[in-house]
Order: C-alpha cells, then sequence, then structure tokens
C-alpha cells in the first residue's frame, strides 16, 4: 500500500544478469501506477497472482521491457474497464472472465487469453471432513449447508461483490440451488426456493474477506477459529504448504459436484491506440502461454492446458492428493450466466442475500485532521452513504445493516446510528458526519473500546459480519500497548476485527499493528482515500 516501489529482487537479477542483453524491469502496487511508469506496460491484477512475479520479472529481463503491476479488487479492475479509453491501464488480468463480460460495455478489451485455471472449492480440516463424511465422496452444495447448519463446521468466504472467489462460488451456489439448469438466468433468481436456501448458506459464514490471498492468511494466522474456506485450489495448495510446514493439520479440498466453478484468469489488451504498448502486451503475452512458462505456473499449484493436467506433469508434492487435490477428476464446472444475470445476482447478493453487516466507524476529528485530512475522511463516508456511489461500487447497504458512527477526539463526542438502506435515513447520518468539525486531543484507542463494546452484543447473536472501520491518521495520545492489554485483561476478544485507513502523516507502524493484532488489515488512504475506503468496507 506504498507508492510504486521496485521488487527487491528486481535489482538482484538485474546485477545477476548484466550484460545478458536486454534489460527491463517490473515494479508491483497496491495503488495506481504514477507518472514515472508512463514507458512501462500498466497491468491491472487480482492480488492471487502476486507469486507469479519473479516469472513476470524474466520476461522483462529478456525483452527489455517495463512492467508496472497494480493490485486491484475485482470490481475496481471492472470499474476500470467501465471507463473504456479513459482506463489507466494498458492490460488487465482478474481471476475470471466474468468481470470482463460485467464490466467492459464499450468492448475495449482484446486479445483475451485465459493464462491458467484453478478451481474454487471448498477446502475443510482433514479430520472435519473426515467426521463429515467428505473423504473420497461427492459432496454437493446442500450438504455444506446442512453441515454448517448442525454447526459442524465453522466456514469463511470472500465477498461476492468484491472478490472472485466469493462472486465464482456464489454463482456456483445459486446454480446448484436452482437445480443445476444448463446456465443461471434472472428467473431462477426470482424463485423463492433459491432465494431461500441462498440466504440460508451466506447466513452460515462465520467470517467475510475482500480478498481471496487474505481470506488464505487469516486461515493460517487464525487456524483454531476456522474449520474451513472457500478459496481458490491454488490458495489451499499455499495454505497447506504454510500449515503442514508449521506442524498443523491441512485443508482437504472439496469439489461440490454440482456447483463448481473454475477461475479462468484471463489476460487481455486495453486497446487505446498505441502500436508499441500491443506489441509489448502480446509478447507477455505469448511468453507467458509458452511451454516452459506453463510448467512454471504449474509448478505454483495453477493448473495449465485446456482442461487440466495429467498425471504426467502433475508434481504431486505441489498437487497433493492427501490434500484432497485430484488433478485426475473429471472437473465439469457450472457454466457461468450472462453479463446481466451476473451483474442482477451480484446486487442480489448485497442488497437481499448476504448475511447483514453491522460496521462501527470510529472518526478521528482531532485538530491535525483538519483541512485535507477532514474532507478525505468525510468524503469517504460519502462513498458508503450516497446510494448512487455505493450501488457503483456494490457497497450498497442492505435492509438489514447496521451502521455505527463514533467520532472522536480526547473522548468519542457523538454515536451515531443507522438501520438499513433508507436513502433519509443515510442522508441524515452523512449530514452529521458532515457538520462535525475537528477538536483536540486523539484518544484514539479509548474510543475503540468503547467501538468494541458497541460492536460486541451484535456479534454476539451470529447474525452479523461485525467490524470496526478507523479512520485516522494514526497520531494517537493513548497508548497501543495498552489498548492491547486492556482488551485480555478483560476479555474484550479479538473476534471483532479492526480495519485501518491512513491518512496524512500518520503513524504507519501503529496502525499497521492494530490491524494485525485484531485480525484486519490497513488501508493507505493517502493517495485515494475513497478507494482504501471501499477496500476496507468490502471486507464486512
Amino acid at each position: 500500500m506504498k507508492n510504486v516501489r521496485l521488487i527487491g529482487l528486481t535489482a538482484v537479477l538485474m546485477l545477476l544478469f548484466a550484460g545478458c542483453g536486454k534489460k527491463g524491469s517490473v515494479t508491483s502496487s497496491d495503488t495506481p501506477p504514477v507518472p514515472s511508469a508512463k514507458g512501462s506496460l500498466l497491468v491491472v491484477s487480482g492480488s492471487e497472482n502476486k507469486s507469479l512475479e519473479p516469472i513476470i520479472q524474466e520476461f522483462a529481463r529478456r525483452n527489455g521491457i517495463n512492467v508496472a503491476i497494480t493490485y486491484m479488487g475485482s470490481v475496481d479492475i471492472g470499474q476500470e474497464l467501465a471507463k473504456g479509453k479513459g482506463c489507466q491501464f494498458d492490460a488487465v488480468w482478474p481471476a475470471s472472465s466474468l468481470w470482463i463480460d460485467v464490466f467492459d460495455g464499450s468492448k475495449i478489451a482484446k486479445y483475451s487469453e485465459s493464462i491458467m485455471r484453478t478451481p474454487v472449492v471448498f477446502a475443510v480440516k482433514k479430520s472435519v471432513a473426515q467426521n463429515l463424511g467428505w473423504i473420497g465422496s461427492d459432496v454437493k452444495v446442500m450438504d455444506i449447508l446442512k453441515a454448517a447448519e448442525a454447526r459442524k463446521l465453522r466456514f469463511a468466504m470472500t465477498s461476492a461483490t468484491q472478490s472472485n472467489s466469493g462472486a465464482s462460488a456464489y454463482l456456483g451456489f445459486l446454480t446448484a440451488f436452482a437445480g443445476s439448469p444448463e446456465v443461471l438466468t434472472s428467473e431462477h433468481l426470482k424463485n423463492e426456493n433459491v432465494r431461500v436456501l441462498i440466504k440460508k448458506f451466506l447466513g452460515q459464514v462465520n467470517r467475510s474477506s475482500g480478498s481471496s490471498g487474505f481470506l488464505k492468511d487469516l486461515m493460517i494466522e487464525r487456524y483454531d477459529l476456522l474449520d474451513a474456506m472457500v478459496n481458490y485450489e491454488a490458495m489451499v495448495i499455499e495454505a497447506n504448504q504454510a500449515l503442514v510446514a508449521q506442524g498443523k493439520e491441512p485443508l482437504y479440498a472439496i469439489y461440490p459436484v454440482d456447483g463448481l466453478t473454475i477461475a479462468d484468469s484471463p489476460l487481455a489488451y486495453v486497446d487505446k491506440g498505441d502500436a508499441a504498448k500491443e506489441k509489448a502486451f502480446k509478447q507477455l503475452q505469448q511468453y507467458l502461454l509458452s511451454p516452459d512458462v506453463q510448467h512454471q505456473i504449474e509448478a505454483l499449484g495453477r493448473r495449465t492446458g485446456l482442461v487440466g493436467m495429467g498425471t504426467r506433469s502433475a508434481d504431486t508434492k505441489v498437487f497433493n492428493p492427501d490434500w484432497g487435490v485430484d488433478v485426475n477428476r473429471m472437473i465439469s464446472p457450472i457454466r457461468m450466466p450472462s453479463g446481466p444475470v451476473i451483474r442482477e445476482a451480484l446486487e442480489l447478493y448485497q442488497i437481499a442475500f448476504r448475511k447483514p453487516s453491522c460496521t462501527v466507524f470510529v472518526l478521528d476529528f482531532s485538530g491535525s485532521m483538519r483541512g485535507k485530512g477532514e474532507e478525505q475522511l468525510k468524503d469517504a463516508m460519502r462513498t458508503l452513504l450516497t446510494p448512487a456511489i455505493s450501488s457503483r461500487y456494490l457497497l450498497q447497504p442492505s435492509p438489514d445493516d447496521v451502521a455505527v458512527v463514533l467520532p472522536y477526539s480526547d473522548e468519542v463526542v457523538a454515536k451515531w446510528t443507522a438501520q438499513g438502506n433508507d436513502p433519509k435515513v443515510l442522508d441524515d447520518l452523512l449530514a452529521k458526519v458532515e457538520g462535525q468539525e475537528p477538536m483536540s486531543g486523539t484518544y484514539t484507542h479509548k474510543a475503540l473500546l468503547q467501538a468494541l463494546s458497541i460492536a460486541k452484543p451484535y456479534a454476539a447473536t451470529g447474525k452479523y459480519h461485525t467490524s470496526i472501520i478507523l479512520m485516522s491518521d494514526g497520531e494517537a495520545t493513548d497508548s497501543l500497548a495498552e489498548f492491547f492489554l486492556t482488551i485480555d485483561r478483560d476479555r474484550i476478544g479479538r473476534d471483532i476485527p479492526i480495519y485501518t485507513i491512513l491518512f496524512g502523516e500518520a503513524k504507519e507502524h501503529d496502525m499497521k499493528d492494530l490491524a494485525n493484532g485484531m485480525s484486519g488489515k490497513m488501508f493507505d488512504g493517502r493517495k485515494d482515500v475513497a478507494r482504501a475506503f471501499r477496500e476496507a468496507k468490502g471486507y464486512n
């Protein structure tokens, strides 16, 4: 979440290969490219491709082409495509073609080719899968729902409106509940039985996430709190490699027979009439599809070839049968619905089907926030509380959502609560936020303790995804260490995640430690606060 930066390995590679032909470089970032990257091939990618960076580095070195990679969520990639020729990138590399289908209204994307594939699986701790009788058996989506309702497993899943793994799985589950039709249609989405079942399923999700990579890390770090996750087969392989190294039980991959989906990882050119860019793109695409590089990609846990790979090429240390990873299994994924149906399904997920969220917004109105920081904070809140903006990013609240806003300085000065998605209620809440003036003092952790006391009863019901979003410059007067001591002593618990959004000359270290200590994530709002806010809210 910093400015575009050189990957450490790049410098090493440049030294190792000095004098060996042309030189190129790779930069990567979680924020849009800066003007200095103007001469580069600008690629926007899903975060699941970060492990492929060494392969891109080798391409850059061999061809003397600078490649700048920006990592974004699926919706943000789609929003870039929706800009048409105004898209700031030269190529898009989402996890699935569905995001191109939904957002590329002007048909700006060309030469789209699937670079690799990975099924979206339901990965369960092996002992849990054994107890459920799922080892070596065909498992249906209804079997997963019944096990969750019987409290036999606790699972996590990414948001269907923010992450491709969540969207793909969600469409697969809808298809299964609709009776496995040839293709899901708008009529199926109106079927009452389908609606009841999908709400029940999503209501069982114990933890939501805005990205597949974060979910994988969460499964590893909060291993005792979860039994399973919905994620890519490739992410399950990476998780198991880490779990086994820690001496922990691995996850077992379940491929739902009636709701399986595959992420096809398409790389597409954004045509803006630049012949040099187009040539560089084709070189990159051809390189990634070459046999040697496809073999390297396969070694990282991605499937290659038309329908996967056979036993000769599959490394069982990577595609480990003991983890339920079966490359010889006949894969019959669902047929993806049309773009309009996908869009309708995603909107229904956000406003009707998903588990409601309770979010406590802790807003820093200390003196150091006066001016730019104050305006950025208010802009971020407009993103959520203005229906025309929130719907654009598939972040609109549902009728059952709860938003609590705590403005603070040396103490919390107000508590504003909005239930549901009535535009008037949201307008009233936004007016209160916009009318708040900065004060003095920054007792951040005191405010967070109050936020936890508000969020905890909602979390205890099991009916909400509950989280806290702190928006601050991080210049806290009180102690972070004391905050952690207090919540541990009073058993307030660390089961409610805290997400932090950075402003101005923020104390990045403290804000990051706070988020990490509360199983959350830090987002950098210093360059694009609205985007940072959208990402943070996407985790709930």
